[in-house]
């Protein structure tokens, strides 16, 4: 996993004002699904990816790359 996407998807999450459970909420996961991916145990797929970046106001690329 690749510790920069974790670090920018953590980062985002704050900057939002959103806690783990409001994001896992709104894409309509457990929270521990979420947690997951910003501790690098697992990753979203792409459909995941893409709603989060909807939900954040971002681009794919800024939560990959933290272009921000």
């Amino acid at each position: 996993m690749d510790k920069k996407f974790c670090r920018n998807l953590k980062e985002t999450r704050k900057i939002c004002g959103l806690t783990q459970k409001q994001v896992a909420q709104a894409l309509n996961v457990v929270e521990s699904c979420y947690a997951n991916w910003e501790q690098g145990r697992t990753e979203p797929n792409i459909d995941m990816l893409r709603k989060l970046s909807k939900i954040y106001n971002v681009t794919t690329d800024d939560l990959i790359n933290g272009n921000m």
